[in-house]
């Protein structure tokens, strides 16, 4: 009467197991310096390694990052549209860990789901793949749990680590922050991966039917950008004195988060140039909401010295970034706000 299997409680092993060899030829086109040990393969074992004896960097310290997509992954599903969402995922990380300067190195996932279905799986680990390779970084492995019961139809989740490395003497950790200094914004590609839960709320109530509507069914699954490449470029030739990733908690808050506490930061939010998708959510949403929850067309913000502006938009002209403030000396107030976002 034992007539009980793991495959039939809804798990299977071997069809996630013939995977491994799929993941494996994406991570060999990740290799990056350090990536590759001989007579060691990372993907199927247990853990992975990675040499940093190769960067020969003095004074190296690691910087370590973890986030997940949040609720963007039922729009995902919603849409059964997985190309992207593994982009986000890394970008939510990477983007942690460019605010301090430190370069990545490799990334790890993990995804649980109800049942490994092959498409919806191999979207998944395709925009994993994307996002290493506009990171630079190594995709070094992950974990994949099926969990029936838990996760039901096509839901699944996801979450990122990532880490990078530094030299001590390069960390940007905004000590060097001085009145005047100017605030330099970066346009995001759109919502990037935060405030999903209020737009699948506005969504719901209007019931609007997203697989119908072409503009959201675009806007809503634009992946997160990447600064990677320019923030680090920047940093090597020593121009930045801060940084913030435009994530939960919306533009002021990031930002304020590498402030000096004897510091104030003045924003014209009259110059921040918003995107489309955000003038379709400010119908439903009053403008301190939108400032408090989305990034508003801003993905990542810079503060730079008055004197290296010139500099900074020199060696950025592919991102395009424009000054929407400066730091102040105010003990009164942490911020000073000027104007609105003109949605």
């Amino acid at each position: 009467k034992k007539k009980f299997t793991y495959k039939n409680s809804g798990v299977n092993t071997r069809n996630t197991s013939n995977l491994v060899s799929y993941i494996s030829k994406l991570s060999n086109k990740t290799k990056i310096k350090g990536s590759f040990i001989k007579g060691f393969k990372n993907i199927g074992g247990f853990g992975s390694l990675f040499d940093l004896t190769s960067y020969e960097i003095k004074n190296p310290v690691l910087v370590s990052a973890a986030d997940g997509v949040g609720t963007k992954i039922e729009i995902s599903s919603k849409l059964r549209n997985y190309k992207t969402i593994g982009i986000d995922l890394v970008a939510m990380c990477i983007n942690d860990l460019i605010v301090q300067g430190a370069k990545p190195l490799f990334f790890l996932d993990y995804i649980a789901l109800g049942k490994v279905k092959n498409k919806q799986y191999k979207e998944i680990i395709q925009g994993i793949y994307k996002g290493c390779k506009l990171s630079n970084c190594y995709l070094a492995g992950g974990e994949t749990a099926e969990m029936p019961g838990i996760y039901l139809r096509d839901k699944f989740d996801l979450a990122g680590f990532a880490v990078g490395i530094v030299n001590k003497k390069k960390i940007i950790d905004g000590s060097k922050i001085q009145d005047n200094d100017v605030i330099l914004a970066y346009p995001s590609n759109g919502i990037h991966s935060n405030g999903f839960s209020l737009i699948r709320r506005i969504i719901s109530k209007t019931k609007i039917d997203i697989s119908r509507n072409n503009f959201l069914k675009k806007e809503l699954l634009k992946p997160t950008k990447i600064y990677a490449k320019t923030i680090l470029n920047l940093n090597s030739k020593n121009l930045l004195k801060g940084g913030a990733h435009i994530t939960g908690g919306g533009l002021i808050e990031n930002i304020l988060r590498v402030i000096p506490k004897n510091y104030s930061i003045s924003i014209k939010l009259n110059k921040i140039k918003t995107k489309k998708i955000f003038s379709w959510i400010h119908k439903f949403v009053k403008h301190d909401e939108m400032l408090s929850t989305f990034n508003c067309g801003v993905g990542f913000c810079v503060i730079v010295s008055p004197k290296n502006v010139k500099k900074v938009l020199k060696y950025s002209k592919k991102s395009k970034p424009y000054i929407i403030g400066k730091i102040v000396k105010n003990k009164k107030s942490r911020v000073l706000l000027n104007g609105k976002i003109k949605f």
